[in-house]
């Protein structure tokens, strides 16, 4: 066997397509078996246009007489399938005369890879999308049920420790004739209205600093002072019942449905925890919650009601009047005071 079948043999076995261009004229001069299997029947002096219509004659002519190479691609159908060839041309001297020797490489199964890679990277950009944006919805909930910083101790250790925050405030508030109104409206009205009214006691405690804790039907409950301890958390809760007053008469004047509520504000200790394992929660307990649950119950339509503790905290601008006793601890009766809500809104901002 000759060397030159040998080659021969060696570049089918390699899948590698060869083939000899005259410079000048672009012309085939020689290709082997393999260049034939690709591109079908071939015969000695074919044109380069006449094998791959399209091709830019005028790049590879002066990337050839320039650097003496040229790189390029073509895609073709071959039986039924794809193909992807990749063509490296290289400037050479045969005597006197300039050719150009194409080298064919067979690089279809790397353009799938490549296009499978592709695929499947944008298939994980994709899905990280959809993570991240699932994992913000999620922190939007967490956020809306704790503080960012029991939410935060609880991302990073999975349990929120149980905490006592002394003082804080506590306001909790309901609305008169629920039940009955629940009743007498199509239950689609009383939520609509309820969400518009919590929206707005949401964003008027978040401006003073007292934070819904819980909403439950027509039972609403805020504190201020805590996660972070503050002085003024008394004027805090105070400020927002007074505008939840206004608010609610502000909303009457122009809406059919009337609301007409009572608010308990107490000021102690309370302990705040995640409480549960599935359908967790952050909740609030102790003495200033029910201190401000009952004591809402001394209070009279649109009115606000306190406990000494909180009364003593408040600053000039609160006009508070006894109100009676009101046995806020089992077996022990306190003084209540209710807080001119009219006065204290005449500096309303």
């Amino acid at each position: 066997m000759s060397i030159a079948a040998i080659n021969e043999q060696l570049l089918r076995a390699i899948g590698v397509g060869v083939a000899l261009l005259d410079l000048d004229t672009l012309r085939l001069r020689f290709c082997n078996d393999t260049f034939r299997e690709w591109f079908g029947e071939i015969e000695v002096g074919q044109h380069l246009i006449d094998l791959f219509s399209g091709f830019d004659v005028e790049a590879l002519k002066e990337a050839l007489n320039g650097e003496g190479r040229y790189n390029t691609e073509t895609t073709f159908r071959l039986r039924r399938r794809t193909m992807t060839i990749a063509m490296a041309f290289n400037r050479a001297l045969d005597g006197d005369e300039a050719i150009a020797v194409l080298v064919c490489q067979n690089i279809s199964r790397i353009k799938e890879l490549e296009s499978m890679i592709d695929s499947y990277s944008m298939m994980v950009e994709r899905n990280t999308r959809e993570i991240k944006r699932e994992k913000e919805q999620v922190e939007k909930l967490l956020l809306n049920m704790m503080p960012r910083s029991v939410y935060e101790e609880y991302k990073t250790f999975g349990i929120v420790t149980p905490r006592l925050y002394d003082p804080v405030a506590v306001v909790c508030l309901d609305f008169i004739g629920f039940a009955e109104m629940v009743t007498a409206h199509d239950p689609g009205v009383i939520v609509s209205e309820l969400n518009d009214i919590y929206t707005a006691f949401d964003r008027i405690g978040e401006q003073f600093g007292c934070a819904r804790i819980r909403a439950v039907g027509d039972l609403y409950i805020g504190v201020a002072g805590m996660p972070d301890p503050t002085e003024d958390h008394a004027q805090s809760a105070a400020n927002a019942a007074v505008r939840f007053l206004r608010y609610l008469k502000q909303r009457n004047a122009t809406h059919p449905i009337q609301w007409t509520c009572r608010v308990g504000i107490a000021a102690g200790p309370v302990v705040g925890s995640v409480v549960g394992v599935q359908k967790y929660i952050y909740d609030v307990f102790g003495p200033a919650v029910v201190h401000a649950s009952r004591l809402r119950y001394h209070a009279g339509p649109m009115q606000i009601v306190g406990n000494r503790a909180l009364i003593d905290r408040l600053d000039d601008q609160y006009v508070a009047r006894p109100s009676g006793q009101a046995e806020l601890t089992e077996g022990r009766k306190e003084d209540v005071f209710a807080i001119e809500a009219e006065v204290a809104a005449a500096q309303d901002t």
